[in-house]
């Protein structure tokens, strides 16, 4: 018989955590800053990673985490998270994936959406991987003026 899905609270918290600075070292100037991208390249593929501010409020924000690739695929998106930033609690979560409904803290599977029983524990830590990334390999883009 096969075992129920048991979230473990304990990880899923450290790899919240572990976002929530990773996000404030990309993106200082969060409480200002509306955007930031960041070209990311690595085996002679590169890839733009866009950190773009939704909401503001007091105890929350909420942001969009999107990564275009350079040879970007019409059969395969690449995700786009929307994260909520808690800041009296120092943590980020994936709260959906853009164009969906939130998500659960786990599956029944199978399920009509086919979605894994720890789907965003996957999706928290490819968020991690994704920031990793940019702070390991990114380079800022900056708007330049001209005038």
């Amino acid at each position: 018989m096969k075992r129920k899905y048991v979230p473990d609270l304990q990880r899923q918290m450290s790899v919240c955590e572990t976002n929530y600075a990773r996000i404030l070292k990309l993106l200082p100037d969060l409480d200002t800053q509306d955007q930031r991208e960041y070209q990311i390249s690595w085996h002679g593929r590169s890839a733009v990673v866009r950190l773009q501010v939704e909401e503001r409020f007091r105890y929350t924000s909420t942001l969009l985490v999107s990564r275009q690739l350079e040879s970007e695929s019409r059969w395969l998106d690449a995700p786009q998270l929307l994260v909520r930033l808690y800041h009296d609690a120092g943590m980020a979560e994936v709260i959906c994936i853009r164009q969906r409904r939130q998500l659960a803290g786990r599956y029944n599977y199978p399920n009509p959406d086919m979605h894994q029983p720890d789907e965003k524990v996957q999706l928290n830590e490819f968020l991690g991987e994704c920031l990793s990334q940019c702070l390991s390999h990114g380079h800022m883009m900056e708007p330049v003026f001209v005038g």
